[in-house]
């Protein structure tokens, strides 16, 4: 690139160079063609090609890039990303589960025994009208 401003690529931009012919990478805000590199990354091709598309900063830094594999990147450097393309993560957050009321436990023991007693009743009166008339 010249001495002049880094050009600066959307998302989208970035996301249509997304083949093994045309693979271009984001990463710390910075857009990289690596095509050339696809068949020389010690991690497979498949590694590249999948990080497209999207910002692939933690799955370039989770992987523990020694310093030449990081000096390296210079020469694919094409510009920067327009942040702004770039979705903001969102923080999971658990779904609200009801809060356990203690005062409720013992309706729930009365609804299990109002339907549970009457079943034990009828089983208990087939169980005696059967035994009677097994006698």
């Amino acid at each position: 690139m010249g001495g002049g401003e880094p050009k600066v690529f959307s998302l989208a931009e970035v996301s249509q160079h997304n083949s093994p012919k045309d693979c271009w990478l984001v990463i710390d805000g910075k857009v990289y063609d690596v095509t050339k590199f696809l068949d020389d990354h010690p991690g497979g091709d498949e590694v590249l090609l999948s990080a497209t598309g999207k910002d692939a900063t933690d799955d370039f830094e989770d992987v523990g890039h020694s310093t030449s594999a990081k000096a390296m990147m210079d020469e694919f450097y094409v510009g920067h990303i327009d942040t702004a393309t770039i979705p903001t993560k969102v923080k999971y957050t658990p779904p609200k589960q009801p809060h356990y009321n203690q005062d409720k436990t013992p309706e729930f023991v009365i609804k299990l025994l109002q339907f549970v007693v009457p079943l034990l009743i009828l089983g208990l009166a087939f169980g005696i009208r059967f035994y009677t008339k097994s006698i």
